[in-house]
């Protein structure tokens, strides 16, 4: 089968035809979403050669301005093309996403070597947007070999960015003194390196907080690929640190490749990709049925009413016969 011409385009490097092919896998219209299916398809076989940086941390700590001096630390010095994934929250009650990241990378948004797709998270839990696995891929067919995501904050679910990528960065702030309790334990142990960010502001607050989380680190159990995390300081706003927390990520990809872990972990986010995707086609076919719905109506008043329980009311919808 001859290739979509976003397909052809992509591949030749057009930043308007991965615009567009992104678009169209974020959109909900049956025939947006086919054309999505085929250009995917169609690039996989050129997608993979990069690496992938998950990059989440509280709202305020700077991760669009980190990955601004990030971006533009490895075009200029490590010769590297960018692409950066920034998803932002979307309003439960307006459905609108703010969409701002762009406007707040101008100076990475401007360089050729660079680009940028904020998207709306959608509601999709875990700090993602539910298409992020394929906007990757996008990316990687259209030549950019290092992927940046950066995820709307940490929260309960935010981990699931952990299964798309192959380093997990998060940023801190300096003199937290209670974030350290109040973070989730699973973000914690996910994390391949805690950077405390904006210590320019308060350089003996950063040390201290550097100390006393490397302390904390010691209450964890070493990671499977036996990688034990570090915490360094960093400063988004002069470029302080962020070669030192490159030097990291190379050391981390180069024992991933030595051991094996980097493939078998990108073996098991395919999986997993396919699964969700499995899941998802399922939930579709299911609550699109007329049977389902007629059924989903009734049940409804029912369970408004207090007249059965949700448990009941699932299970009755478990026997409808197709």
């Amino acid at each position: 089968m001859a290739k979509h011409l976003l397909t052809q385009q992509i591949l030749s490097g057009d930043r308007i035809a991965l615009a567009k092919a992104i678009t169209l896998a974020e959109s909900s219209t049956p025939a947006h979403s086919k054309k999505a299916r085929q250009i995917i398809d169609e690039i996989i076989p050129f997608a993979g050669k990069s690496i992938r940086i998950g990059i989440t941390g509280v709202p305020g700590v700077g991760k669009s301005s980190f990955i601004e001096a990030l971006g533009n630390y490895l075009i200029d010095k490590k010769k590297r093309n960018v692409a950066v994934l920034a998803i932002d929250p979307t309003s439960s009650k307006s459905k609108g996403s703010i969409l701002g990241d762009k406007t707040r990378m101008e100076n990475l948004a401007r360089n050729e070597n660079a680009f940028i797709r904020p998207s709306p998270s959608s509601g999709t839990q875990g700090g993602v947007a539910g298409t992020t696995r394929e906007s990757i891929s996008l990316c990687e067919a259209a030549g950019f070999n290092t992927v940046l995501i950066e995820t709307v904050g940490v929260g309960q679910s935010e981990t699931a960015v952990h299964s798309m990528v192959d380093f997990m960065l998060l940023l801190l702030l300096p003199g937290a003194g209670d974030e350290l309790q109040g973070m989730k334990r699973g973000i914690v142990e996910l994390a391949d390196l805690f950077a405390i960010n904006k210590a320019d502001d308060n350089l003996q607050k950063a040390k201290i907080a550097q100390a006393a989380y490397r302390q904390a680190l010691h209450l964890f159990p070493p990671a499977d690929n036996g990688w034990s995390p570090d915490v360094l300081t960093c400063s988004a706003r002069t470029g302080e640190g962020i070669p030192q927390i490159w030097n990291k990520v190379e050391e981390f990809d180069k024992r991933a490749h030595d051991n094996h872990s980097f493939l078998n972990r990108r073996k098991g986010q395919n999986k997993l990709w396919f699964r969700e995707r499995v899941i998802e086609m399922a939930l579709k076919k299911f609550s699109g049925n007329p049977k389902v719905k007629r059924k989903i109506s009734g049940l409804e008043q029912k369970v408004e009413a207090g007249k059965i329980s949700v448990w009941s009311a699932v299970q009755e919808l478990a026997k409808i016969k197709f």
